[in-house]
């Protein structure tokens, strides 16, 4: 299926760009999420009559990233978790926890799907780096301290 890009998306492209992708990534989650629209000629049409909005949309959502992006940057989020004696975690660490602590400490809008773990869950004890990825453009490294309780 063919779709028109109402903003940029990570390896697939920018705002505007008419792409092929398959019918079920097009009709469960770019569409509905008004991340794309099909292109027809009435929707193209329509696009380029609005581009300019679109265009400053985009322009102000990444200069909002930019900016919580310089305040998270270097960001260190001091976790506590129940631990046994050997530093392994009860459980683990997950995307859901590290967004929830972020927001916590006043970091608002940092949702899951944006907190990328290179290694998986965390299961230990220690000092991890963790990437945010607040926008296509814009991604952060911080660190995640989890300090262990005994249970």
């Amino acid at each position: 299926m063919q779709v028109i890009l109402l903003e940029k998306v990570a390896n697939l492209g920018n705002l505007g760009d008419v792409v092929r992708v398959r019918d079920g990534y097009a009709r469960n989650y770019l569409i509905p999420k008004r991340i794309a629209r099909r292109a027809t000629e009435a929707a193209i049409q329509e696009f380029e009559a609005r581009r300019a909005e679109l265009e400053k949309q985009q322009a102000e959502k990444l200069a909002e990233a930019q900016k919580l992006g310089e305040k998270l940057s270097g960001y260190t989020l001091n976790l506590l978790e129940k631990a046994g004696v050997d530093g392994r975690l009860f459980g683990s660490v997950t995307t859901m926890d590290i967004a929830a602590g972020l927001t916590k400490n006043g970091f608002e809008g940092i949702v899951k799907s944006q907190v990328r773990l290179p290694d998986g869950t965390l299961k230990a004890v220690g000092e991890y780096p963790v990437s945010v990825v607040l926008h296509p453009d814009v991604s952060v490294e911080i660190n995640v301290v989890i300090q262990g309780e005994m249970a």
